[in-house]
């Protein structure tokens, strides 16, 4: 199997979880996408839930494969969110994410749902996090250079300006840019995230600590499951 089969059986495995009824948050990416084309064959069969999407890319999505939607201020608890990540650490299940730039309303999902599951293939599991990817940090307009100062100080050993295709400024859904800051191997997560919350102009980070409950890995060979 190639890495998109192996996101698809890990996205349907996931789509299994969603009962009738439940508020489903709706991760952003090429992982999450799969999910919630998934999900909405099933919506298509007629399972009835409400989905709380993470960007306006996911939204368009949802909206356009017929799922139900509605925002986390009409739900400000959730039954269960369904995101991807970009690395996840064996044994803690702390995560990386934002790579897509949703990290903001990821991170907000993410914390309202009772159930977080992360769906990925195997190249995302790792010893450590930062191995194989920086982390995004979404950070406001104003005084951004200050704040890319600041985040050196915290341990950054690069920090680079998230540019799109076409070589402009990449702005969040939320107005933002993104700084992807490596730390190298990221020793302690927790106390990481303290630092970078502390730093004015940070709005979220891409370190997801202590938040998710289930990850589903799809191998060529299994579907593994690790929890907490």
């Amino acid at each position: 199997m190639n890495i998109d089969e192996c996101k698809e059986i890990a996205a349907r495995k996931a789509a299994s979880f969603v009962e009738p009824g439940m508020v489903v948050g709706l991760g952003t990416g090429s992982t999450a996408s799969f999910f919630v084309r998934c999900l909405a064959e099933r919506v298509a069969q007629g399972l009835e839930i409400t989905g709380i999407p993470t960007s306006e890319a996911t939204r368009e999505l949802a909206a356009g494969l017929g799922i139900k939607l509605g925002s986390l201020d009409d739900y400000p608890e959730l039954d269960i969110a369904i995101d991807g990540a970009d690395e996840v650490e064996k044994g803690t299940l702390n995560l990386i994410k934002g790579l897509g730039g949703a990290l903001l309303r990821e991170k907000f999902i993410a914390q309202a749902a009772k159930r977080f599951v992360v769906i990925v293939d195997a190249t995302k599991p790792v010893t450590s996090l930062g191995e194989r990817v920086p982390v995004p940090v979404e950070v406001v307009r104003f005084g951004v250079k200050s704040t890319l100062a600041r985040l050196i100080k915290a341990g950054a050993k690069t920090v680079r300006a998230r540019r799109t295709l076409q070589g402009d400024s990449f702005i969040t859904d939320n107005g933002n840019y993104v700084l992807d800051c490596s730390f190298g191997l990221i020793e302690d997560a927790a106390a990481l995230a303290e630092r970078l919350d502390s730093i004015v102009g940070v709005v979220e980070h891409g370190l997801f600590v202590g938040m998710t409950q289930d990850v589903i890995i799809a191998r060529e060979d299994e579907i593994e499951q690790w929890s907490v």
